[in-house]
């Protein structure tokens, strides 16, 4: 480093004492070129979100019941919005949390809504649980227990990179079936950089690193829909349920309906991020005995990270206990995880250097998501979607009618959080359903695989906007290699309405 230095220092001694050379004064004179992609990307979205909000009255949606859903001219706006926002993310014109900040700012300055409330969304308890994950990833970092189970999972898992990639996405599924998915990624992030690093040491994007960190963010997604534990989206949707059905949903009813998809879905994952990210090098020669030697190297465990340990193990046991201790259910689930927070704080696990070193840029993505989410629902945007599409539904066949909602489902909550997705399709399928002969059963469970795995957006879950932040990818490979992905979950989940489900005892018709 110091030669390297040394040998910089020299070259620019040498040009200073010879003067400007030829190519930095033709560099001088040139002018910068104008990047007209950007530029007409970022004038597409606000030209649609133009058209729309200037547009004339838009039709009523008419639900089966009869009751109209009108759309106001916030709502319209909304619709607009939504249009610009989506535009800005999947081509990332700028920088991902600048256009959450857009998003904020459009409704004060368009009046769609209360800025308190437009802006407030920002420091939505969602989004202090996405800081508190990352802080946790921070812990396990900065203490080197990333560093120690990387190098145990390597030497389990051996030197073949598709080994590697199978080991990484079950220890992923494997945990987001006991925590949040959310939380998960934000632990993996720094042991996937640590495994990375032994794989390249350029500074250049992989395949193999493309694979590991998108592959992580689908497949976190996949095991987060096993149990309750995983999100807060099955709760809520099971509370739906039991109000407009009447009937309770078990956890181990769930689990025993969602653990079949979730498995299969993390080994189809798996060979889908082998053939588009194929990695570049089969093997990692050595890769298992230099594994062992840094493993080695690390000695015993120290108290720091023993500390942090118990502090994330009592948070996620305490996390886990809210679905069945009462007393624990009112807590906030952001509150206790910030809980951790503070403790390595306290305990000097963590110091100011790491507090500043928060992504602020996900952070605001995460904002954003959660402003245009709330947006399309009180403006009511989201519910005259909702009734539209499904209204389209309604004279379908059982199984066009289930496999519909869940692609409703699965483009929404691309773009807005899923428990919002949710809240908004499934008490309307759940009130068509009847009058085309379907279970609700079969809607609940497939409208909860397709929100646990948005495939296409970085705002669709956490996990996707972690995964991003190891630069291995930008938003627009994320879109490309989500569309095959989400075409992959529609079929198997339509083999699931179809054929497994039934044949596990689910009634899919009345």
């Amino acid at each position: 480093m110091f030669k390297r230095y040394l040998s910089d220092k020299n070259i620019g001694s040498t040009q200073a004492e010879l003067g400007p050379m030829p190519e930095d004064i033709k560099l001088a004179g040139a002018k910068p070129s104008v990047d007209w992609r950007r530029i007409i990307l970022m004038l597409l979205g606000v030209a649609l979100f133009a058209i729309v909000n200037f547009s004339p009255e838009w039709p009523d949606a008419i639900d089966p019941g009869g009751e109209v859903f009108s759309l106001s001219t916030q709502g319209k706006a909304a619709l607009g919005l939504f249009l610009l926002a989506a535009t800005w993310w999947v081509f990332e014109v700028v920088p991902i949390g600048v256009t959450s900040i857009t998003i904020g700012v459009v409704q004060c300055m368009f009046l769609i809504r209360d800025p308190k409330i437009a802006l407030g969304d920002f420091m939505d308890p969602s989004v202090w649980f996405i800081i508190g994950s990352i802080v946790i990833g921070f812990s396990f970092s900065k203490t080197g227990l990333t560093k120690r189970m990387a190098y145990k999972m390597l030497v389990l898992v051996g030197e073949k990179t598709s080994m590697i990639y199978l080991g990484t996405f079950i220890m992923t599924a494997a945990l987001s079936i006991i925590m949040a998915h959310t939380a998960v990624a934000a632990a993996l992030y720094p042991l996937l950089m640590a495994i990375y690093a032994l794989y390249d040491e350029g500074e250049k994007p992989t395949k193999f690193g493309k694979g590991l960190f998108i592959g992580m963010a689908f497949v976190a997604g996949a095991g987060s829909i096993i149990t309750l534990l995983g999100a807060a989206r099955g709760a809520v949707a099971i509370g739906f349920f039991a109000d407009i059905v009447g009937r309770e949903i078990g956890f181990f009813e769930l689990t025993y309906y969602m653990a079949p998809v979730g498995v299969l879905m993390t080994f189809l994952l798996w060979g889908f991020i082998m053939i588009f990210f194929k990695p570049e090098h089969k093997t990692i020669p050595g890769l298992r005995e230099k594994a062992t030697i840094l493993s080695k190297k690390l000695g015993p465990m120290s108290r720091t990270e023993k500390m942090a340990l118990i502090i994330v193990g009592l948070t996620i046991i305490t996390l886990s206990c809210r679905s069945f201790i009462p007393f624990l259910e009112p807590i906030s689930k952001s509150a206790i995880i910030l809980v951790s927070t503070i403790l390595f704080f306290v305990f000097k696990i963590l110091d100011i250097k790491d507090l500043e070193s928060i992504p602020w840029n996900i952070v605001l993505l995460f904002g954003g998501a959660m402003s245009i989410g709330f947006c399309l629902w009180q403006t009511g945007a989201a519910s005259w979607l909702a009734v539209n599409w499904l209204g389209m539904l309604q004279d379908a066949p059982w199984f066009w009618f289930v496999m519909g909602i869940s692609f409703f489902v699965l483009l929404m909550t691309n773009f807005i959080m899923n428990v919002a997705a949710i809240a908004i399709s499934l008490p309307v399928a759940l009130l068509i359903a009847p009058y085309l002969g379907v279970a609700p059963e079969v809607i609940l469970f497939s409208a909860l695989v397709t929100a646990g795995m948005p495939f296409l957006l970085l705002v669709g879950a956490a996990p996707n906007a972690i995964a991003y932040e190891s630069k291995m990818f930008t938003s627009g490979e994320f879109f490309k290699t989500g569309i095959p992905a989400s075409i992959l979950l529609m079929f198997v989940l339509a083999l699931f309405v179809g054929v497994i489900w039934p044949m596990m005892g689910m009634p899919v018709t009345l």
